[in-house]
């Protein structure tokens, strides 16, 4: 039996992108038509790489700073939750680049909670692993207050369990806007607990 099980669920790629050279802590990001992925994600970007430093988020399992594989190549982000992020900060749209995304895709409902292991395909094959969901950051804030003075303090609270998810390269190959990915699961029943 697969460990992995096709789903129906297909979400389109509306937007793509990589994060720019990071000056600053503002995000600023690049909208593209295409993305050559490799086993090292994005080539030459900041969060590109086969490992990369640990950062806060996993202090608890390595100190800040040890090289680590790296699980965090691209931010997948749903068209959906950020427009629902938009509007719960009175705004009519947010602008992935502000946000640091690799690529938006529309169509996979509860986009953030898909569960980690998670794998999305594009029909070349171009394959990514889903590691967990992103959560959000000061930084995209930084940038939307330029942009909208007096919002981008509402990001972190108005993105919370809506910012997408993390995810890592399994298949390299080529991204395209109008790609269609296929969401595949893992085939076992959820965590129970350690009894």
């Amino acid at each position: 039996m697969p460990a992995l099980a096709p789903t129906d669920h297909v979400g389109t790629v509306t937007w793509l992108g990589h994060m720019a050279e990071r000056t600053e802590p503002a995000v600023t990001g690049i909208a593209v038509d295409a993305l050559e992925l490799s086993f090292a994600g994005i080539d030459g970007v900041p969060y590109g790489g086969r490992t990369r430093p640990s950062c806060s988020r996993v202090t608890a399992q390595h100190p800040k700073g040890t090289e680590i594989a790296n699980t965090r190549q691209l931010s997948v982000i749903s068209a959906e939750e950020l427009a629902q992020i938009a509007r719960a900060m009175g705004l009519e749209a947010l602008d992935p680049a502000w946000l640091g995304a690799s690529l938006v895709i529309e169509g996979i409902g509860d986009f953030s909670h898909v569960p980690p292991s998670a794998r999305l395909q594009a029909e070349a094959g171009t394959t990514l692993v889903i590691d967990m969901q992103n959560r959000p950051c000061h930084q995209p804030g930084l940038t939307i207050e330029r942009h909208h003075p007096g919002r981008g303090k509402a990001f972190r609270t108005a993105a919370r369990g809506l910012r997408g998810v993390t995810a890592w390269v399994e298949r390299p190959g080529p991204l395209r806007l109008g790609d269609r990915l296929r969401l595949h699961l893992p085939d076992q029943r959820p965590w129970r607990g350690g009894s």
